[in-house]
């Protein structure tokens, strides 16, 4: 006795459609999973043995073998229980192996009673069954828990399933699960708590305006200054003066954390750009991703947000070399035997440095207690490669007692977002025919063609050039947040004072 049933999987942020086979024949009672099984695929055994019988049907006494298709793509998690359990049921025929069975697509991890379990990555299983020509009519059945995230790809009919016996009884034709109705729409309306403003934060203008033409033209930034003077606290507000998240980025950030595992069953919708903010200990695969079981790490949940890494020179040296991939290319590939996985890593990369380790150097108030070598191995810690691809690098000084106390608010997020999004809208425009969402994405072959300098500007940068010493890249990155500058301004052109305050903007770079 044969059936066949489909189920999905997810390889990187994609899922994979796969067909689940389930034969029954004499011989002595064995249960075996083939087709490249991880252990928690194979635990399913036990899982499908107690579910079965608990939920009141027979588990045959025969051999029994489970193949999963195509044998050749590594199976992992256990997301296959449900369609193990049905296949199982229909091929022992205590259900009927009938159309609606045929052109069911079955998810979801079983408990020893029954019950299902929600599994994570269900959002990109259901954008693979609306692309799929074979599986494209097909309904989806998933654990109720995560109906809602499988309903926001209106394309696909998804059905919320409680446990194996209301499956069953479904199939057997005695019970009617409703459809899940999309919610798409709703979610992205719903009203959310505001975030951290900048009206909040006493003084530091230049650090304001950095972060301004940081979020203006998406540029990576560099906070450094002594203890206390604010950096963590701007960096916090970054996200609320970038333009609001586009539908299709919504979607995408929200599969990215699907597959991560990391969507509250009450809120299946990322609606706001993401703010990661890992800890220094974390692991080079927490941070870039990867792994035993390969999972997106923090600069894939990062994607079309803020990554902040918090006192920068913490972190360990073959993390700080690590990203300097994912900053140069947005993406992250992560290779291992089975399979070669690539996840989306655009972000704006955002840190944090003291001074020195003691954090009080030319501090005028405290004693640095750092010696010139212990500065000087501190500092290096971040290497010149690393510092090249952060666009801006902005001191943040200590503030004075009378802007501590200045009652005054400062200028709010959405006045400054306002500005923000007149400069994305003229980008949006500049950048239509190619793959480029803002200035910070561009290539050196762009720079000719959308940065046009004035005469003065071009004197200005080649002083700076030879002066400081810098690289080709840096001389690019200058020009890019030129443009965004510009691109504030409404002018056409990149001029003096726009090229000027960009290269105040490589602010390690003049003290080297």
């Amino acid at each position: 006795m044969l059936s066949r049933v489909f189920s999905c999987t997810v390889l990187g942020i994609q899922g994979i459609p796969l067909e689940v086979e389930v034969d029954i024949h004499g011989g002595m009672p064995t249960f075996d999973i083939i087709g490249l099984p991880d252990p928690s695929v194979r635990e399913a055994r036990e899982r499908v043995r107690a579910a079965v019988r608990n939920s009141g049907f027979k588990f045959p006494s025969e051999r029994v073998t489970v193949n999963l298709a195509p044998a050749d793509l590594r199976k992992e998690g256990p997301a296959f229980d449900l369609a193990i359990a049905i296949g199982l049921l229909a091929a022992s025929r205590q259900i009927p192996y009938n159309d609606i069975l045929r052109k069911a697509v079955l998810v979801g991890e079983l408990s020893l009673d029954g019950t299902l379990r929600p599994v994570p990555g269900t959002l990109a299983m259901a954008a693979s069954i609306a692309g799929s020509g074979e599986l494209h009519d097909s309904i989806f059945y998933l654990p109720a828990a995560n109906g809602a995230e499988a309903a926001l790809i209106k394309q696909v009919q998804v059905k919320g399933v409680h446990t194996l016996k209301e499956a069953a009884q479904h199939f057997c034709g005695f019970l009617s699960i409703p459809t899940v109705q999309p919610q798409l729409d709703e979610l992205v309306r719903q009203e959310r708590a505001p975030g951290p403003d900048f009206s909040e934060v006493k003084g530091q203008e230049t650090a304001k305006r950095a972060l301004e033409v940081a979020a203006a033209g998406g540029h990576n930034i560099l906070l450094y200054g002594p203890p206390g003077s604010g950096k963590t606290m701007l960096a916090r507000r970054l996200p609320g003066i970038l333009p609001a998240p586009t539908l299709d980025e919504i979607l995408e950030i929200t599969r990215i954390h699907s597959v991560a595992g990391r969507l509250p069953p009450e809120r299946p919708l990322v609606t706001r750009r993401p703010f990661r903010s890992p800890h220094h200990g974390a692991s080079t695969a927490g941070i870039i991703g990867g792994g035993k079981v390969p999972r997106p790490g923090e600069v894939s949940l990062a994607h079309r947000g803020v990554l902040f890494f918090d006192e920068l020179p913490e972190y360990s040296r073959d993390i700080l070399e690590a990203l300097r991939q994912p900053l140069e290319d947005r993406v992250v590939t992560v290779t291992r035997v089975s399979a070669t996985l690539t996840y989306p890593a655009d972000f704006m990369f955002v840190a944090s440095a003291n001074p020195c380790q003691c954090g009080f150097l030319n501090d005028p108030f405290h004693i640095c207690r750092c010696s010139p070598a212990a500065v000087q191995r501190y500092r290096s810690r971040l290497s010149g490669p690393l510092l090249d691809r952060i666009d801006i690098q902005v001191e943040v000084p200590r503030i004075n007692f009378e802007q501590l106390q200045d009652g005054r608010a400062g200028e709010s997020s959405a006045a400054i977002r306002s500005r923000v999004e007149q400069a994305r809208a003229l980008q949006q425009n500049r950048f239509k025919k190619l793959r480029i969402l803002t200035n910070a994405q561009m290539h050196s072959r762009h720079l000719a063609k959308h940065c046009l300098l004035t005469s003065e500007a071009r004197r200005l940068l080649q002083q700076a050039y030879r002066s400081l010493g810098l690289s080709m890249r840096a001389h690019d990155r200058i020009i890019k947040v030129a443009r965004t500058i510009a691109d504030l301004a409404g002018s056409d052109t990149i001029e003096a004072p726009h090229i000027a305050e960009a290269i105040q903007y490589r602010s390690l770079d003049r003290q080297s």
